[in-house]
């Protein structure tokens, strides 16, 4: 005779938290529709407008631009920070201390008035005359301006994370590539690098989600980002809120593709999808 599935009754104190849950979200739902401070009609007459969608194509070429120039950062120095040698490990060191121990927000203002401290940059003789020289604010425009400072904080954050997954990698592999012929170089580009992604990837995927965000700041030093734009258009209308939605909605729909791509890169990974090469 076949066993009946036996069916698991609901506890008392899961039914009380469903109930409080669907009122609470019944009430949230209620107040989003009924409310006219939100704005709806305002929200879907500049959701797709132009200026929107030009600061959202900004956002989108710095989370870009300053991960890549932050993983190239953190890569290198987490070698410096593994090196036998200690002045570059010291080196890599004082730029992880500098970089995490002070406010992007402050990072990004030194940048935006980077022309106050050096009007001019050039190439010279110490002391002496100079050979080339050209006006700061044209050699650094604001968006490099907020590339260099997302990008550099980033470095020193990525470092952590790219030497945490070169050391989570078995030194016998090292020694296994070394025995082959592999020189250091070879090693960590063809042995440790790609069996170190496993570790790395992950946080590297809720950095750049992080990043995304992160862009709003470069608002201070004026670059027409998602959110500037979004604030020159609010203090025209003073329509704050509607407008404010209009830009949480795009960052929103942004970490959830940038989700989606972490979770796929994650799971091929997990099935140790690793780069396999022979020397010849």
């Amino acid at each position: 005779m076949a066993s009946r599935p036996v069916l698991k009754r609901k506890r008392p104190g899961q039914l009380i938290a469903m109930v409080v849950v669907g009122l609470f979200a019944l009430m949230g739902a209620y107040i989003l529709v009924t409310n006219p401070g939100f704005g709806w009609p305002t929200v879907a007459k500049y959701l797709f407008d132009v200026r929107i969608l030009n600061g959202l194509l900004t956002t989108i070429e710095l989370t870009v631009i300053a991960m890549i120039l932050g993983f190239v950062i953190g890569l290198v120095v987490a070698v410096m920070r593994m090196s036998e040698n200690g002045l570059l490990r010291g080196v890599a060191g004082a730029y992880i201390w500098f970089f995490r121990g002070t406010p992007l927000l402050v990072q990004m203002l030194f940048w935006g008035f980077a022309a106050v401290l050096f009007p001019t940059i050039g190439i010279g003789i110490p002391g002496g005359p100079m050979l080339v020289e050209w006006n700061t604010n044209d050699v650094l425009p604001l968006f490099v301006a907020g590339i260099l400072g997302l990008g550099l904080n980033e470095g020193a954050y990525m470092a952590e994370i790219v030497r945490a997954g070169l050391m989570g990698v078995p030194a016998g592999q090292s020694e296994a590539s070394h025995a082959m012929g592999f020189s250091r170089m070879e090693t960590l580009r063809y042995v440790v690098i790609p069996q170190a992604m496993k570790i790395i990837l992950p946080p590297v995927g809720n950095e750049t989600i992080s990043m995304l965000k992160t862009t709003s700041l470069v608002i201070v030093i004026g670059v027409g980002d998602l959110l500037y734009n979004t604030q020159q258009i609010y203090a025209r209308n003073l329509q704050q809120i509607p407008l404010l939605i209009v830009a949480s909605l795009w960052y929103i729909l942004l970490t959830t593709l940038l989700s989606m791509v972490q979770s796929r890169i994650e799971k091929r990974y997990s099935r140790g999808n690793v780069l396999q090469v022979r020397k010849a």
